[in-house]
């Protein structure tokens, strides 16, 4: 029952998002989720909880208001998805991973619970990589005795194992096209899928953001009879300081924001997890003060989100950028922070259901080299289409055949300049590793 042995269990479950060709799709029920929560005491019912849906900056939400809780005093849970190096990063309490004695132990007890829930017929098939991932976090954190959890969603929303609980609030970041061959082809399905996280009588946190998105939140959120409340008043108001920060209004006082997630599209993110933060306070009594909220801004830690890296004297910018949307964002933090710094090399790899041209012609033109790196993932995008895609764009391109190899020839190649690193959360995760063996922590981006 060792931690390893967890490991190599979870790894050996059918990814639930990658099917062969032939082979029937999963499909999800929060009825199943429910029973094997039951089976295991409801551990769910333990503590509040926030859910934060959204196609892009969910997870920077999430990280940013579980700080602000945990400054304000709060023992606070939060669980986020995909990991970037191991996946006790999914689970964390006041900032604090879950140790590997507490993982697989909770892994054996849901596997064993799992097991007798199948054979008796209570549960038609073995939960899924992701719901045993969420039973596991929801367990961790009623043994801490958490008193809230930030929970960011998975995927869509509806049928995503997190929305078995009951939420204070509801999050709905910024929503556009991705997973369209699980959550819809146009900004309106998907929009709705993601609604699926609201309750009737809820509370909906939210920006305006595309004209779908928004007519189909709004009327979801009429017919469930959801109070709005619109992030806005949080957002910064004319220029931003030289260092990236601003002041907002907040619990009647003026307090400057100052986040390391880098980028001005987490000024979305940031005010979305203030109007949580103080929605929170007003109507649950959450002790958050503004002070807290400054603080826990100034302190959140979300790595891979434009995150700098010093490295044997070169510059390294990883990003986590995964679809357009994010793209696009990456592509205005670079020609904003690096307009006159060359030469720029970008380390580029992504999953085979991403938007491989659009990204490409996004981003490799802004780069003087792209080095394509394969990932260890059975969605992950060919080597030769990966090359493809950059000739298209009329993009000078090499491939490698391991992702140290990538950051070797990058190095090399981008004396005096900068090296980025996106398109993949794996290839972030697994080239973050080899960087921080070498440099250690990161520096602010």
């Amino acid at each position: 029952m060792s931690y390893v042995s967890a490991i190599e269990q979870l790894g050996a479950l059918s990814p639930e998002l990658h099917t062969k060709p032939g082979q029937t799709r999963r499909k999800f029920s929060l009825d199943e989720m429910r029973v094997l929560l039951k089976a295991l005491g409801n551990p769910e019912a333990g503590f509040r909880s926030v859910l934060i849906a959204g196609t892009n900056g969910k997870g920077s939400t999430a990280a940013t208001l579980a700080s602000i809780l945990v400054a304000s005093g709060v023992r606070t849970g939060l669980y986020t998805s995909p990991h970037l190096s191991r996946i006790n990063e999914r689970i964390r309490v006041n900032g604090v991973e879950v140790g590997d004695e507490a993982f697989g132990r909770l892994y054996f007890r849901v596997e064993a619970t799992a097991k007798e829930l199948v054979r008796s017929r209570a549960l038609p098939q073995t939960p899924s990589f992701f719901e045993f991932i969420t039973a596991i976090g929801f367990l961790h954190f009623a043994e801490s005795g958490v008193e809230a959890a930030v929970l960011e969603v998975g995927m869509g929303g509806r049928l995503d194992a997190t929305n078995v609980v009951d939420p204070l609030v509801s999050v709905i970041t910024d929503i556009s096209l991705d997973h369209t061959e699980w959550l819809g082809s146009t900004i309106a399905a998907i929009a709705r899928e993601k609604a699926g996280i609201l309750r009737r009588n809820g509370t909906l946190i939210t920006l305006a953001q595309h004209p779908e998105a928004n007519q189909v939140l709004g009327e979801v959120a009429t017919e469930l009879e959801v109070r709005g409340v619109n992030a806005g008043a949080y957002m910064p108001m004319g220029a931003v300081g030289v260092a990236g920060s601003y002041v907002v209004e907040v619990a009647g006082e003026a307090i400057e924001i100052d986040s390391p997630l880098g980028g001005v599209h987490q000024h979305r993110n940031i005010a979305l997890a203030l109007a949580a933060a103080v929605e929170l306070r007003e109507k649950f009594g959450f002790p958050v003060t503004a002070n807290a909220i400054r603080t826990g801004v100034r302190e959140t830690s979300w790595p891979g989100r434009l995150e700098r890296l010093e490295c044997n004297g070169a510059i390294w910018v990883l990003d986590v950028a995964h679809n357009a949307a994010g793209a696009w964002a990456l592509r205005a933090a670079v020609t904003a922070r690096f307009a006159s710094v060359h030469p720029r090399v970008l380390v580029f790899s992504c999953l085979h259901d991403k938007p491989l041209e659009e990204m490409a012609q996004i981003l490799f033109p802004e780069f003087d080299l792209v080095i394509v790196a394969p990932i260890d993932s059975p969605r992950a995008s060919s080597i030769t289409d990966l090359l493809k895609a950059a000739e298209a764009v009329g993009s000078v391109a090499v491939a490698t055949d391991t992702v140290g190899e990538a950051l070797r020839r990058a190095k090399a190649e981008c004396h005096g300049g900068i090296a980025v690193i996106s398109g993949s959360v794996y290839l972030v995760g697994e080239a973050r590793s080899i960087l921080i063996a070498e440099k250690g922590p990161s520096i602010e981006p």
